[in-house]
């Protein structure tokens, strides 16, 4: 009977271990399913309570140490992936999560140390990117209680659909003249054009100290077209201002200038300022707040002058494949200083704009981005009789090149769809392009 009892109690020991384990086996697998689809707050909150028993489980630690390091627990990542060198020096993936997690507090030479013993451990290609990319966050952070400068300079060939955005129609007719039509100009219809393009500037960062900086920059590009001169632009912008993080986050205000030029005659400056909060809520994920302000000036056409005010949010998140995708949502308004004489030239607008990057190889990267915003004027055209509506899509995709790192070449596409319901400012676009970027 008691031999019975011993082997009744054994076997009742081994189901309980049995289903301890597979509970174990479920708990990591459920985990992992919740990770991979990207809900690391959810994988946090299973796999927290189990810590003081489980650790020391290397894959129970992995888990949560890449759970931990997605809500923003950079020191408790940190803790857990440690736990999982222990005992298994050579996983990678825990080497490259414990550089994230050191570069989340700002230990920026563990960080390196990690990264750079994850790539040598052998990564696969994309995933290899991915750490050069924190290893260069690596450099930025380290260079932040620094003076910096850096510049670049670059050329772009391509062509142009439409290099004055005009309508193609040949007429159009005006209901102020009884809605005669009225034949267009040459150079007031689409006309198409080859054109080359040379750009640069230069940015710097003062660090006062580890928090607050001196910013600012000086950049330009001058295109030119082939055959329509009338098109050539001329464009000339300055910064400066300040930078401030506390915490997860980072604010700056800065004051613009702007100067436009059109077949080498001047034609707008824009004088203002942009103000911006970002909170990096965790490693993966990024939210912002804008404002911006400028006091457009025509040359010439003073009734054009105009109060400009944006504002908007922003988000981006990153995923772990290297995935990047952003948005934003805005209102935009645009005052003419003369009311009494053409506020019709004004408008109110909303805006959104999304995008994305993925890389697809070690040095190819594709990114593209999908732009709308509804305008409508405040005023009557005089010339049309009603208010101007607009609405236009803007649509770009690029695949960039990494020749080296201070060198790439950049092929782009962008469409850009004009609806009004004003025949005179209906128009499509169509620019394609191959840029040359030299890094400094």
């Amino acid at each position: 009977m008691q031999g019975r009892r011993g082997m009744l109690a054994l076997a009742l020991t081994c189901a309980l271990s049995m289903h301890q384990a597979y509970a174990a086996d479920a708990l990591v697998q459920q985990g992992a399913e919740l990770i991979k689809a990207g809900k690391g707050k959810a994988a946090y909150e299973l796999l927290e309570p189990q810590e003081e028993a489980r650790a020391g489980d290397k894959d129970f630690d992995l888990l949560f140490g890449i759970a931990a390091l997605d809500v923003g627990q950079n020191t408790r990542a940190i803790f857990a992936l440690e736990r999982v060198l222990a005992v298994d020096p050579n996983n990678v993936r825990a080497r490259a999560e414990l550089g994230r997690a050191y570069l989340g507090v700002g230990e920026t030479e563990a960080a390196r140390t990690e990264f750079q013993n994850a790539k040598k451990l052998g990564v696969p290609t994309d995933v290899e990117q991915t750490v050069d990319r924190f290893l260069s966050a690596v450099e930025r952070l380290e260079n932040s209680g620094k003076p910096n400068v850096r510049g670049y300079v670059e050329g772009t060939i391509g062509y142009d659909t439409n290099v004055n955005a005009a309508p193609a129609r040949s007429e159009v007719a005006i209901p102020a003249f009884g809605y005669l039509p009225f034949t267009l100009s040459q150079n007031s219809k689409a006309q198409a054009d080859w054109f080359a393009t040379i750009a640069g500037g230069v940015n710097f960062s003062l660090p006062i100290d580890r928090q607050l900086a001196v910013i600012g920059g000086l950049s330009g590009s001058q295109r030119w077209n082939q055959d329509i001169s009338a098109a050539d632009l001329l464009s000339v912008d300055a910064n400066a201002g300040v930078s401030y993080t506390e915490g997860k986050n980072v604010y700056s205000l800065v004051a613009q200038y702007n100067d436009l030029a059109v077949e080498n005659d001047r034609f707008r400056n824009a004088l203002g300022f942009s103000g911006q909060v970002q909170h990096n809520m965790d490693a993966r994920n990024q939210l912002s707040a804008f404002v911006q302000y400028a006091d457009l000036s025509y040359v010439g056409q003073s009734a054009r002058d105009a109060d400009r005010w944006v504002g908007g949010v922003g988000y981006a998140h990153a995923w772990r494949e290297g995935l990047v995708g952003y948005g934003s949502a805005y209102l935009v308004n645009e005052s003419v200083h003369a009311k009494e004489v053409a506020p019709y030239l004004g408008f109110d607008g909303v805006g959104i704009r999304v995008g994305a990057q993925q890389p697809l190889s070690e040095n190819l990267l594709a990114f593209g981005s999908l732009a709308y915003e509804a305008r409508r004027g405040k005023g009557e055209d005089p010339t049309f009789l009603t208010a101007r509506n607009d609405e236009q899509w803007i649509a770009n995709f690029n695949l960039a090149y990494q020749i080296r790192k201070d060198l790439k070449v950049t092929g782009q596409y962008s469409y850009i769809d004009q609806r009004s319901n004003i025949e005179l400012y209906k128009y499509d676009r169509n620019i394609l392009s191959v840029t040359v970027r030299q890094d400094f």
